[in-house]
């Protein structure tokens, strides 16, 4: 049997004295799209920055392709939330994009000439190739997100984990991430992605993972996850109350 690409069973995570995620189970399977859904609070990016060692988990277990994500760390592409990046740091957009082949190539190895026509295909992709040279601390907030999709592909992993892409962008924004996202899904490649817009869920997951207070309420396939019952649970309303 294949490994999973993301499996976390009986997670739990705490803040100070404060329990904030309770005995959470999620698993992915190799090719799928899995959104992270829930109101503010519910614990949505504390369960990826805790699978991923960002924070210290309480209990649990997780594990990428079946190993402790240490002996898989190139396979598993982490794209964080935009505030929680210095964007005051001096360097360019191209720059920024190819840190994302150090895990391929090491910190003190050389960007060859294929590396660089990849940062260029990455920033092609996503819209911004004319912003290459332009210092990150000058771009808005749709750019700046831009960047680190472009950053997250320069990764070439077999697991994409990225949290609140679509937070604070523009429309044009939203629909380069949103091309960028389909063209991984049809290279098979698995996406976890912490999101708040329940209208757009349908249009790019498979799987879903509805948190509320830190409890996962639902976990799996969005035909059977994705329902009235479980909206109520994590939100207060159902699904017929989302806008298309």
């Amino acid at each position: 049997m294949k490994s999973l690409p993301c499996q976390i069973e009986k997670l739990s995570v705490a803040y100070h004295d404060r329990v904030v995620v309770h005995h959470a189970d999620l698993a992915l399977p190799a090719g799928e799209v899995m959104a992270i859904l829930g109101p503010n609070g519910a614990g949505k990016s504390t369960i990826i920055k805790a699978s991923l060692g960002l924070i210290p988990p309480l209990a649990g277990d997780v594990k990428f392709f079946g190993s402790p994500l240490s002996k898989v760390r190139t396979r598993v592409g982490y794209m964080p939330q935009s505030a929680e990046v210095d964007w005051d740091f001096p360097t360019t957009v191209a720059d920024a994009v190819q840190m994302g082949a150090y895990g391929r190539i090491g910190w003190l190895g050389r960007m060859g000439r294929e590396h660089k026509k990849e940062v260029r295909a990455a920033l092609e992709t996503v819209g911004i190739a004319d912003l290459a040279d332009r210092q990150i601390s000058q771009l808005s907030g749709g750019q700046k997100q831009r960047t680190f999709m472009a950053r997250i592909l320069m990764q070439a992993p077999d697991l994409y984990i990225m949290d609140e892409p679509f937070a604070g962008v523009d429309a044009a924004s939203e629909r380069a991430i949103m091309g960028a996202l389909a063209k991984l899904k049809e290279m098979g490649k698995t996406i976890l992605i912490v999101h708040h817009d329940l209208a757009s869920v349908k249009k790019f997951c498979s799987y879903i993972t509805l948190m509320n207070a830190g409890n996962v309420v639902a976990s799996g396939p969005i035909e059977t996850a994705f329902t009235a019952e479980n909206l109520r649970k994590a939100y207060g309303f159902d699904e017929n109350m989302v806008t298309a």
